[in-house]
């Protein structure tokens, strides 16, 4: 899989702000219309919803082309408890509901979703079932997805996963965190997907009051740096989101950037700007003044 940017479905599922039904199959109509023939989602957003959703937009579609992505291991019970659960038949039984869901009987990659406090059982049973379902030809490659480098990291070295899903730590502002689980990925021929690139939300919103970094108001620092970056932005003509979007995507590592929306329009917006040229003066500035590094990739 080599595709510049991925659809993430989590916003077509997830509360407080749901969505209506045929906003979602029209934002779907529009990623495939665009160009994007990555498609990422969980049992985790909407408690199935999301999937429910990518399911119907596949409904009597060819699925030669497209690459599908769900995960296993986090799941929402009625009543929104989120409930973990990495034992192997839990494993099994939640792809089957999401293959239900999507209306499909293989999936592309399957990712153990979040198993931080979960190690042992993720290594243990849910990492085998899965290895299992990929001789089988159920899944097509197997994976985690998480926020932390740490236990990536560890699942490069201790299994033979083939793709790792890096959310929030390898961003315009986080841009050091993740160099020792890209060189490993790098060594053992891994994979690595892109989420969250814009930290929860301060790389689209900018340095404004009630921004979030990580899913939580930004600290006075980050919203400075914001600020800081912005400002080279409207020097050279560059939107904040274009920036942040091409960063990320720049890094030989990654395989694909997933971009979430809650609208076709939305969407549009995001990939307009994953394609705005950016003169190379904005990123020599942001070298000269210290808010990137030197030694990053950039965007040609």
């Amino acid at each position: 899989m080599k595709a510049p940017f991925g659809f993430g479905t989590a916003p077509l599922g997830i509360l407080p702000d749901l969505v209506d039904a045929q906003a979602a199959q029209r934002c779907l109509e529009r990623a495939e219309e665009l160009g994007i023939r990555y498609f990422d989602t969980a049992p985790f957003y909407g408690a199935g919803l999301a999937e429910e959703r990518l399911g119907a937009f596949l409904a009597g579609r060819d699925p030669a082309g497209l690459v599908l992505s769900t995960k296993v291991g986090r799941s929402v019970v009625p009543g929104g408890t989120t409930v973990f659960d990495f034992g192997r038949d839990a494993v099994r039984r939640q792809l089957e509901e999401s293959l239900r869901r999507l209306g499909t009987d293989r999936i592309d990659i399957v990712y153990l979703h979040d198993p931080d406090d979960h190690w042992e059982s993720a290594i243990d049973e849910a990492w085998p079932a899965l290895a299992e379902l990929r001789a089988s030809g159920v899944v097509g490659a197997v994976g985690a997805g998480m926020n932390q480098t740490a236990m990536l990291h560890r699942f490069v070295r201790e299994t033979d996963m083939d793709v790792m899903l890096l959310a929030n730590r390898y961003t315009l502002l986080q841009q050091y965190e993740a160099d020792e689980l890209f060189a490993a990925c790098a060594e053992r021929g891994v994979r690595v997907v892109l989420g969250a690139v814009l930290n929860g939300g301060i790389l689209a919103t900018g340095a404004v009051p009630g921004a979030h970094f990580l899913y939580r108001p930004a600290p006075p620092d980050v919203l400075e740096r914001v600020a800081r970056i912005e400002a080279v932005g409207f020097r050279h003509g560059v939107p904040l989101v274009a920036a942040a979007l091409q960063f990320a995507a720049a890094h030989p590592q990654a395989a694909s950037v997933l971009v979430g929306a809650k609208s076709a329009e939305e969407l549009e917006r995001n990939l307009a700007a994953a394609a705005r040229p950016i003169p190379a003066a904005f990123w020599a500035e942001l070298v000269e003044l210290g808010l990137v590094g030197a030694d990053r990739a950039l965007p040609a």
